[in-house]
């Protein structure tokens, strides 16, 4: 009997950045009047329903990348994308009133998810199959790894 692998930091991030977005997504569509109380009324329904839907995608996509051997690295690109474009609008819209200044916690929350990527993709578990660009341009690999950063499958022994 082997022992229990202990779960990597990316599939960590992975899973809880998953559920962050799929519970923020469904708010809206479950919920638009507390919704609003806390980020204010909009004109357009359609476009936070739009954006919690996307939301949803995403936190489902890293939800289910997470167990594949190259899930944390796909989880990690959907939730660097998802959380770099959400921090942009809230830093670009808040100063313009356009949107509320409690969109100033999302900002917040933002920078912790992109922080807990970019530290996970540094740290231990980050080579071949890892978020990280570990290894790259000389590192040893296994058939089937790629890196992160090159666009070429790894050839067994080089």
């Amino acid at each position: 009997m082997g022992e229990a692998k202990a779960p990597r930091r990316a599939d960590v991030i992975a899973v809880t950045h998953g559920a962050f977005n799929v519970v923020g997504g469904l708010w809206p569509l479950l919920h638009l009047r507390s919704f609003e109380w806390v980020f204010g009324p909009k004109r357009d329904d359609w476009l936070q329903m739009t954006t919690g839907g996307l939301l949803v995608s995403a936190g489902l996509a890293q939800l289910l990348a997470a167990p594949a051997p190259e899930g944390a690295a796909q989880a990690r690109r959907i939730g660097l994308g998802t959380a770099l474009t959400l921090l942009a609008v809230d830093l670009v819209y808040v100063p313009k009133r356009r949107i509320r200044p409690t969109y100033l916690l999302d900002a917040v929350m933002q920078t912790g998810w992109i922080t807990a990527w970019l530290r996970a993709s540094s740290g231990p578990g980050s080579g071949p199959g890892g978020t990280g660009w570990a290894g790259c341009g000389g590192g040893r690999w296994t058939r089937g790894t790629r890196c992160a950063r090159e666009t070429r499958w790894a050839r067994p022994g080089k």
